[in-house]
């Protein structure tokens, strides 16, 4: 029986000889972007906090003929960081790709949020950003160049109940403009890609009550369904590509429209919904929550 491989769009070989770390790899959207890099010839290197989904990543990328290593890592960490960055060089002898996919953040209106849950969120997510990205730049990029990805999200209207993570995201971006003009000159290219609400596993970590506000507003929404995690993985694959050779400094937002919601003014959605793209051979199982029906899946 053949093996069962990621079914991506891009054609077969496109990062052959390539090395790309991706943090948070080990679930959600960096485990499929992980597993399609590797699909497409990279040789991935997955990095966060639990070994446990790493290793489940890195076994599943082998068993489906790809290569992928494994580094635990605080990506709050600058000692951590700058060690496991190196490490990465050191053993492969380059680095030419990095996406930073490593976050989170939790529920909670800024009413109730204390200043350490504020802190915690800007740290692993806009600081842990400066951390990797400076690293990757000192112990290969400067000299060798390389491409860039930074995740952000649907912040440009703001987001209430996720006031932290929309200011850290909003700070990325700003940061990835700013190193896009100062390290151009060493031929890296640094991009952001903001998905919409997206059909990940790391939905499942919210309540109840969130999933099930979140299926009916996608279900309202222009697409009307939530997004795959295969599509947001081929806007990362395409930054990284040389087919965006002449792309820096930009944001590819993959929100099926969702920031044009006018909801309130005219009603739409509610239709069979747009044409989906899912090739992640592995992708988690919806059945039993809010998002198994025919017209979110």
């Amino acid at each position: 029986m053949a093996e069962k491989r990621f079914d991506s769009v891009f054609r077969p070989g496109l990062f052959d000889g390539k090395v790309v770390l991706v943090t948070g790899g080990g679930t959600g959207i960096g485990r499929c972007t992980a597993h399609e890099l590797a699909a497409l010839g990279a040789h991935v290197v997955v990095a966060a906090r639990r070994s446990e989904p790493l290793e489940q990543t890195a076994a599943e990328i082998a068993e489906s003929g790809g290569r992928c290593d494994v580094e635990t890592l605080n990506v709050r960490d600058e000692a951590a960081v700058e060690r496991v960055v190196g490490s990465i060089v050191e053993k492969h002898g380059r680095l030419d790709g990095v996406v930073h996919n490593a976050g989170g953040q939790f529920v909670a209106p800024v009413s109730k949020m204390t200043p350490n849950g504020w802190r915690a969120v800007i740290d692993l997510n806009l600081n842990s950003t400066f951390l990797v990205l400076t690293a990757a730049y000192r112990h290969w990029m400067r000299d060798h160049g390389g491409a860039i990805v930074c995740m952000l999200a649907d912040i440009w209207t703001g987001y209430p109940a996720m006031a932290h993570m929309s200011a850290a995201r909003a700070g990325i971006e700003n940061l990835c403009w700013t190193l896009a003009m100062e390290w151009a000159r060493n031929d890296i290219r640094i991009n952001c890609i903001a998905p919409g609400t997206i059909l990940s596993s790391g939905m499942l970590t919210y309540p109840r009550e969130v999933q099930e506000f979140t299926a009916k507003e996608a279900a309202a929404s222009p697409p009307a369904r939530l997004g795959t995690e295969s599509e947001v993985s081929a806007g990362i694959v395409f930054l990284l590509s040389p087919a965006a050779a002449y792309i820096t400094g930009e944001t590819l937002r993959v929100d099926g429209g969702a920031r044009f919601h006018k909801a309130r003014l005219l009603p739409i959605g509610g239709h069979a919904g747009t044409t989906r793209w899912d090739g992640f051979h592995l992708r988690a199982d919806f059945s039993g929550t809010p998002f198994a029906k025919k017209d979110l899946e």
